[in-house]
């Protein structure tokens, strides 16, 4: 009986051990589903390597589950353009990226385009970067020449001047007050001159998810010219031959090249209306302005703390609030991005995707005009080869029906002679 106790409590204890084994094991290989390896781009230009989980990146982002489906590679999306609270969401061809106001992450992958694009992104990133460093070198020079400018026209240090001068030349009184006095004067004609010049203004850098998100538009708009021009010296050459050629081979070519256009058709018409969905909501362009909205997010955090401590040390709460409200107001209005800046970069790409739709068009009323014109070709060669064939089906008709009358006429008088006979 002790036995068979002692037996029954370690079986149970050793399937209590494999229970927790499984259910450990179970949620060890649920916290793996969706850990991927990811490529983050800094702002200062650097890129490394992550491997992390879905979770993490919806709580590092801000997104939905339904925003990184857009970007698995596993599944077939449309292109897309997302604006959301603290992220832009990019799936164009072959960039799938979400763009923070500090950093770019990518699913990592060795397509050649997508190394080409991560190194036009950090090149572009870095090249800001230098002209940042170059214009606030410009300004402390400038400030320090500011600075500078008003010591040297100092009555200490041209009174001090005017003594050394004066006790090496040993001159007189005159020459040296008429000394000063065309030495004021050239100062004041220098600083004039120094006034008069004008200060060449640097052009404004673009923040950070606007440089990465004209990249990504860069590098989609060049990947689909690169493919329509290939098109382009394929297709041309291939429907002319056939013009003047109509066989098997050159009529599979074509056919190829149609499919080819009609699929990047497609590709880029869906670029385009998304790029002009963007134009015609003001507000999707305004959730785009991703470095505002964390500065705005700052300064509310700033000014939330200043609230607190307000409302401890003041003993009128309806005053305290109102002037809260106010100032909560008059932040919001003055930190409301200006869209004008992210309008003219999507215009200048949604011109050129549009000039790359219109090469496409013009491409498929050729091959259409082709058809056409090969179309007529085998009519006229149907109707060539049916002309011999009615001829003589003519011919034989009538022959025929010329026997037919010889015989009933025969056959008609046979019968008469009979009669009569």
């Amino acid at each position: 009986m002790i036995m068979s106790s002692f037996r029954s409590a370690m079986e149970e204890e050793m399937g209590k051990a494999a229970t927790i084994q499984t259910n450990t094991q179970t949620q060890a290989r649920r916290k793996g589903i969706g850990v991927r390896v990811w490529l983050v781009v800094s702002e200062s230009g650097e890129s490394h390597l992550e491997e992390v989980g879905k979770h993490s990146i919806m709580r590092r982002t801000g997104l939905p589950a339904r925003d990184l489906r857009v970007l698995d590679p596993m599944l077939s999306y449309p292109s897309t353009i997302l604006g959301r609270d603290r992220a832009i969401v990019i799936n164009l061809e072959h960039i799938k990226a979400i763009i923070t106001a500090t950093e770019v992450l990518m699913i990592n992958s060795s397509n050649p385009l997508v190394v080409q694009f991560l190194q036009d992104l950090q090149n572009r990133i870095s090249g800001s970067n230098g002209a940042q460093t170059e214009e606030k070198e410009s300004n402390n020079m400038e400030t320090e020449y500011a600075e500078a400018e008003p010591m040297l026209g100092s009555p200490s240090l041209h009174s001090h001047h005017r003594f050394l001068k004066h006790s090496s030349q040993r001159t007189s009184r005159s020459y040296n007050v008429s000394s000063d006095m065309s030495n004021t004067e050239m100062r004041d004609d220098s600083s004039k001159s120094t006034r008069d010049v004008p200060v060449a203004v640097a052009p404004k850098q673009l923040p950070f998810e606007f440089r990465a998100l004209e990249a990504s538009l860069e590098s989609t708009c060049r990947c689909l010219e690169s493919e329509t021009q290939t098109l382009e010296e394929e297709a041309y050459p291939a429907l002319d031959e056939l013009t003047s050629k109509i066989s098997t081979l050159n009529l599979e070519r074509v056919r190829q090249i149609k499919s080819r256009l009609v699929a990047i058709s497609g590709r880029v018409q869906k670029v385009r209306d998304e790029v002009e969905h963007l134009l015609d909501d003001d507000n999707d362009m305004a959730e785009m302005y991703l470095t505002e909205k964390l500065l705005a997010r700052s300064l509310d955090q700033t000014s939330s703390l200043r609230e607190v401590y307000s409302a401890v040390l003041e003993e009128d709460n309806k005053r305290v609030e109102e002037s809260n409200s106010e100032n909560n107001s008059e932040i919001s209005i003055s930190l409301k991005p200006n869209i004008e800046e992210l309008e003219m970069l999507l215009e200048a790409y949604f011109a050129q995707i549009d000039g790359i739709l219109q090469k496409l068009s013009d491409m498929k009323e050729y091959v259409d005009d082709t058809e056409d014109c090969i179309n007529i070709m085998l009519d006229d060669k149907q109707n060539q080869l049916l002309q011999p064939k009615q001829f003589w089906e003519t011919a034989f008709g009538t022959v025929g029906g010329c026997v037919a009358t010889y015989l009933m006429a025969v056959g008609w008088g046979k019968k008469r002679y009979t009669l009569s006979s």
